[in-house]
């Protein structure tokens, strides 16, 4: 068997889905830019190559590093291997629908399957003892609440679920930096 191993790719899964809330958040938020068939196309190709294919590596990463190979040993990155992987392949659904202009109503039940991966993410690493990961999943719960009450025709939610992928987008930049530091340098920083 191989050596565990203390190097999960929790950065690449959390820079991924914070770059992909800062495009997508400033749009919601703040309407810029304005949204065309332009705008919607790039943001689209953004992302599914971006907050798509960076979680959906960092989660098969981890679940082949904890079934195949057993060098992840830790048992909340089971949870984190399911949401990086879940929320990857979210994006790639994500992207695919706004480049190709298709009907976002049917984000409705997405956002109630995405509320309780939330949740349980949440669950799992406050319980962890691992609040700086349980917050983000606070943030992706209210993400798919703005989604899932945008998605049944409150269009104010858009602006708020701007306001949480932005927020939500800060903390895992910080966590980005902080696992990156922790790994290379030897800190000690909250992750």
């Amino acid at each position: 068997m191989f050596e565990p191993s203390v190097y999960p790719p929790l950065a690449l899964g959390f820079f991924g889905l914070a770059t992909g809330y800062l495009i997508w958040g400033s749009q919601e938020l703040f309407g810029w830019p304005k949204r065309d068939e332009k705008v919607d196309r790039a943001m689209g190709v953004w992302g599914i190559w971006l907050p798509g294919l960076c979680q959906l590596l960092a989660g098969i990463i981890l679940f082949v590093g904890l079934t195949w190979f057993e060098v992840f040993k830790e048992p909340p990155l089971y949870m984190a291997a399911l949401a990086f992987t879940a929320y990857g392949i979210h994006w790639f659904a994500l992207g695919w629908d706004r480049y190709r202009g298709n009907d976002a109503r049917v984000n409705a039940g997405v956002g109630v399957a995405y509320m309780v991966l939330s949740a349980l993410g949440a669950t799992v690493f406050f319980a962890a003892n691992d609040w700086p990961v349980g917050l983000v999943f606070v943030g992706l719960f209210a993400v798919y609440l703005s989604k899932f009450v945008m998605s049944v025709g409150v269009p104010v939610a858009e602006r708020v679920m701007g306001l949480f992928r932005l927020l939500t987008a800060a903390w895992l930049l910080y966590l980005t930096f902080a696992v990156v530091v922790n790994f290379t340098l030897g800190y000690h920083w909250e992750t």
